[in-house]
Parts: C-alpha cells; structure tokens; sequence
C-alpha cells in the first residue's frame, strides 16, 4: 500500500462514525450548566434570577457539623409494657371492701395511677439528667417524647401525694398514701432496649436532610459585576446541580443533543489527529486503529455506566490502566497523547468532572512511566503504588485549592483512590485478550521470544548453526543501534533473530553453514544461485506463519534484504557475458522497510554479513565497509519508504564501526615455548 493511501480507506471513516454514534447515544441525557463562578470573584454574566424553584443544598461543613451533632446526641429507646398498669390496678382493686378503705378514696387512687401508666413510668437510669428526648415504642408504633412529660417513680411519687392533697383536703396527703401503700404500686412500664437505640441512633446520623430552604422562581440569586460570596456560591451550586438534572435537559431536548454531538465529533476527530500525527502507520493496520477506539469507546462506557449507579464511583475506577495497556503495545511517546484525550469524555460528564480528568491524567502519565520497569511479579505492586501517590497529590492540590484548607479531606475518598491503584493490577491480564482480539503484540510476547531457548530458534541453531551465529551478532547490532537512536530494542532483537530462519530449509545453501570444502553452487549457473539464495525469504515467512510468529517479526523477514540485489552471483552473470540491464532474476522480492527497526536489521544484517570478508580489522578498513554498505542502501533507494532520518543513520553507522572494532580487535599472539 502507499503511503496515504490509508486515507481513502472508507473503513477507517466507517469506524469513527461507529465510534461518533456509540458515544453520542450513551451521552447523559442533561444538560450542562452555562456559568463558570469562583468564590471571591466578581460574577461576570448579567443578573441571574431564579427561572425555577429549586432547593439550597447545604454545605459539605454543614452536612459533616450536622452529622457530628447527631453522633454526640443519643436518644435512648424505651419499650412500653401495657401489663404493668393492669397487674398493678388488679392489685389495688383487692382493698375494695376491706376495713378502713375508703372506696371513693381507692377508686381517684386506681385512676389517677392509670393515667400515670399511659404517660409512661422510667425505670431508675444514669446520665437521664442530660437527655432531652426519649423515644417510646407503644405497639408498632414509635413516638419522640420530652422527657419531661414521662414520669420517674419519684415524680409519679410526688404527683400522687399533690392531687391527694388537692383532692381530699380534710386528709393529710402522707397518710393516705401511707395508709393505701400507693409506692408498692408505682412500678416503671417503660424497659430501655439498648440495640434499638443503637440502631435508632445510627438512623439519624445516616439520614441528614440535605437541603436548608428554597430559592423560588424570579427570586435574586446573584446580581452582575456582585462578587461571588459563600452564601451566593451555595445558592448557584444548588441552582446548578437542579439545572443539570431536570431544567437544562427540558428547556431543549434538541439543542442538549446537538451539543453531545459536537463535542463527541472533537474528541474523535482529536483521536484521529493524535494518531495520524504521531503514528501515523497505525492508520495502515486496521486492526491496530480498531484497538485504539476499542479502548476509548471502553472507557467511555465504563464511565457512563458507573456514573448512572453512583458519581462518586467514578474515583474507583482505574482509568491508569488503560494508559498500561497503550504502553504494551506503543512506545511511551505516542501513548501521553492518545490517554489524554481518550481522557476526555470524563471531564465532560460530571460535576467533578475536571478534578477526575486530572488526577488520572497524572496516574496515567506516571504509570507509562513506571511500567516500563515495574511490571513483573511484586514490582506490580509498586507501580500501583506510584500511581495511588499520582491519584493522591492531585487529589490534595484540589483539596487545597478549594479554601486553602483540609477540612473537606474525606478518608472514604482515599480509600476508592486506594481500590483504584489495587485494581490496575487486576486489570493487566486484559491485555492479553486485546493482544489475541486485535493481532498485537506486547512487550512481554517479544522479550519471550527474544529467549534463545524458543523452540523454533533452538531448530535454527541444530540445522543452520553459521546463520543462528550470525543471527546473534545482527541482533546484537540491531539493539544496541535502536537504543542509540530511540528505537525499540526489543522489537529489533527478536526481528534480528528471526529475519533468516528461512535459511532452515536449505541450510548448505548458504556459506555460513556449509562445510568446509563444499560448494552447493557447483555446477548452477548464476540465475539459478540466486534464485535458491533468494527463495530464503519466502521460505522464512512460510516458516514463521507455521509456527504462527505475530506479523510484525514476520515483516523483518520480508524486508531485511528488500529489493536489492543477490551482488555476488549478479556480478558472475556480468563477467560471463551477461545484460547488466537483465535484474530481475538476480532482486529480491520483499517489501521495503518502513520502521526504524527493520531500518536498522537491514542495515546491520548487510554490515554483519560483510564484516566476515574483511582481510584486516583495522578501523578503516571497518569505517570504509560500514559507509560503503549504507550508502549502497541509500543510493539503491532502499530506505525511501523509511521512517528514519539521516542524523539517525549517521548514529547507527557509527555505533556499528565501534561495535564491529570491539568485535574485531587485535589479539595477542601467544608465543611457543622453545625446546632446549
């Protein structure tokens, strides 16, 4: 395919609009508040009138003083026992007739202790002094009371003897209650239940009515140029949250909908940017691209989903381990980009929205970072680590930036932020679903087949021995140049170790296996050698598809040689008398390189190869074979198609020139031991 020609792919357009739609359907159906305020400034916007009623929220302090009030005041629970006042009536209903009782005396005595009983007698308690209210359970039915109006035996004591005392005035008040003995009857029927008033207790510390008050329609909320005070923030906050739910999404269910819209196109129409302009080949594999919007389109579903259920949710979810799965499978510069705007859409749909877009903006950056060298094992924990520290600082500079202080800092907020961090690592082995799903491949599937003691590397070594040493040496070269230049040494390694496994299939085809004094190419002519030379990279694709090696190594293989020429045995043919003009049989058929990777494998595997032939190692002569390779690469248009630069070129030659001088330096002659 050439260059751009991804572009005219109607796939690529058919994918964002699939994209484009998903979004804009599950957008929250609300609307977004138009002002932007800050305590302490001027309101900018003309004066705002009230156009709903809507309730005044109360402060967070508020809430958090309110709820430290209820926790100190314990209102203890009572049970009322309806069989104490009948037991005790029965009981005094016994006197009637007998000596020296006087009925109509027994009979105020019996009603008023009923009345007594129905208000409620309390048994003897500690610390009732400081209680104002008390609950009272009666049936099912339970009722606050003062505690002033329920009766104490003292006080039930004292009652008895006044209304005797009113009642029957030519008695003496003491007397008859002594004579009646009233005491043995006044008997507490309210029974304190501790595990109700814990659980009562619980209640009214949980359940903090969260508004003080209305604002009514046409009401003054706020007048143009008034500077934006607490009791004005408070009201617009409560004004905002009412507008987002209910009057911004009724006032115009198009006009929302349009707004969705057009914010869904900039964030896919960004995603697109970042990639076309910072990896732009990922737009040529589908598969790649696919991933990309796979993730963003996840991300945009997991955070409408737990927005629905609960907002505050939304600091659970780890949003760091999507930047990790980017960094498994892109380098750490076009992974920043692409996290950030994916990141997008969670700024847009909540209110606290813009503090979760930076906190996990920081623990996405310093995940890419710290993956790279914490990802295996108990490190895994560290990196986790990292990233709550990420979520955390950020989380206090929100804090802080507020009024200057903590007394908002919330530990069930640290806790999710904790969750948070322990659940990326959970999440890592979904990667591996992505890497089967889209045809990727990850750090850890390279740096496995980077092991020498793979199967298919081990088979190269038995039947080609010469080519499994040469392979080491070009991914010697090729890593150490990607590291030189920026590039990834791992994915060079494993291209250089890989690149001539076709040599497998003929193996004495090739000088570096043959023994010593055979020539495979006797009696072929030049046409023929070439072809069997040739066919080598054909052979190490069908290979590595046998053994299902991922496509970005089997590239190495088809690009390694390029388009060039089989010289040795094209400059045979020339010398016999053959056309120079007649090519053909002698090229290669292979795709040129497009990365630096397979860049820098060409390179190194031609300079390798070379290196052998050299009669001395001097660094001249080492200099002089390294330029003229290159150059011959250069000036053969090899590298036309390659994302590399010439300073980078420049890098990579020179590191082969003191890599190769390492490899080939002078040695020391031992000298023999004379015989006397």
């Amino acid at each position: 395919m050439e260059q751009h020609n991804f572009l005219r792919d109607p796939k690529i357009y058919l994918s964002l609009l699939i994209v484009l739609v998903v979004t804009v359907l599950l957008f929250p159906e609300e609307g977004k508040f138009k002002y932007n305020y800050q305590k302490g400034r001027p309101w900018v916007y003309e004066t705002l009138l009230s156009p709903i009623d809507f309730p005044i929220l109360k402060t967070d302090q508020e809430l958090l003083r309110e709820k430290e009030e209820k926790a100190s005041e314990v209102i203890p629970y009572f049970d009322y026992d309806n069989t104490v006042a009948n037991l005790q009536i029965r009981r005094l209903r016994t006197l009637h007739g007998k000596n020296g009782i006087d009925d109509h005396v027994l009979y105020y005595i019996m009603e008023s202790l009923y009345n007594i009983y129905t208000v409620g007698i309390l048994p003897p308690m500690d610390n009732m002094s400081t209680v104002g209210t008390i609950v009272v359970q009666t049936d099912k039915r339970a009722q606050e009371r003062p505690i002033a109006e329920v009766y104490t035996p003292k006080k039930a004591e004292g009652y008895m003897k006044y209304y005797l005392s009113v009642s029957f005035p030519s008695y003496d008040a003491d007397s008859l209650y002594a004579a009646y003995h009233v005491s043995e009857y006044i008997v507490p029927n309210l029974t304190y239940d501790q595990d109700k008033t814990n659980l009562f207790h619980k209640e009214a510390v949980d359940y903090i009515s969260p508004t003080k008050g209305m604002v009514y329609a046409g009401q003054l909320i706020v007048s143009e140029g008034e500077i934006v005070t607490a009791e004005i923030e408070q009201l617009l906050d409560s004004f905002k949250q009412e507008y987002e739910l209910t009057y911004g999404y009724a006032e115009s269910v198009f006009g929302v909908g349009v707004g969705h819209f057009i914010l869904c196109l900039l964030i896919a129409a960004s995603l697109f940017a970042v990639v076309y302009y910072t990896k732009k080949d990922v737009l040529e594999k589908r598969k790649t691209f696919y991933f990309i919007l796979t993730l963003y389109v996840l991300m945009f579903v997991l955070t409408v989903i737990i927005r629905g259920f609960n907002p505050d949710y939304l600091f659970i979810v780890p949003y760091s381990v999507f930047a990790i799965y980017l960094t498994m499978f892109f380098k750490s510069r076009y992974v920043f980009p692409l996290y950030a705007v994916m990141l997008l859409p969670l700024m847009l749909q909540t209110g606290s929205g813009v503090q979760l877009y930076f906190m996990n903006l920081a623990g996405g950056i310093i995940s890419i970072i710290s993956f790279k060298y914490f990802n295996k094992g108990w490190s895994q924990f560290l990196n986790s680590l990292f990233i709550f520290l990420g979520l955390f600082l950020t989380y206090m500079g929100f804090l802080l930036s507020g009024d200057g202080t903590l007394s908002l800092f919330d530990g069930r907020e640290v806790f999710r932020l904790v969750v948070n961090s322990l659940l990326v690592i959970a999440a890592y082995p979904v990667a591996f679903i992505f890497e089967r799903l889209f045809s990727l491949v990850s750090h850890f599937r390279l740096v496995d087949l980077s092991d020498t003691n793979v199967k298919l590397l081990r088979e190269l070594a038995q039947k080609a021995p010469g080519t499994f040493q040469h392979s080491l040496q070009v991914a010697n070269l090729a890593s150490e140049a990607a590291r030189e230049i920026g590039a990834d040494m791992t994915l060079a390694r494993v291209g250089a170790l890989y690149h001539d496994i076709g040599k497998m299939k003929n193996p004495q085809c090739f000088v570096e296996n043959a023994p010593a004094g055979f020539n495979y190419h006797k009696g072929l002519s030049p046409e023929e050698s070439a072809q069997q030379i040739i066919r080598h990279v054909d052979d190490g694709v069908d290979i590595a598809r046998r053994h299902k090696l991922p496509e970005v190594v089997i590239d190495f293989i088809r690009t390694h040689h390029a388009r060039s020429l089989t010289f040795y045995f094209y400059a045979q043919y020339c010398n016999a008398g053959g056309d120079p003009e007649n090519k053909e049989p002698f090229m290669y058929h292979g795709d040129l390189p497009r990365s630096k990777e397979q860049v820098i494998v060409l390179m190194a595997d031609a300079v390798e190869a070379a290196s052998r032939s050299l009669k001395d190692y001097t660094p001249e002569s080492i200099s002089n074979l390294v330029d003229s390779i290159t150059g011959k690469r250069l000036s053969d248009s090899q590298l036309v198609e390659a994302d590399i630069s010439i300073k980078d070129i420049e890098i990579v030659k020179r590191m082969f020139k003191e890599r190769l001088e390492q490899v080939y330096h002078e040695r020391i002659a031992y000298p023999t031991i004379k015989k006397s």
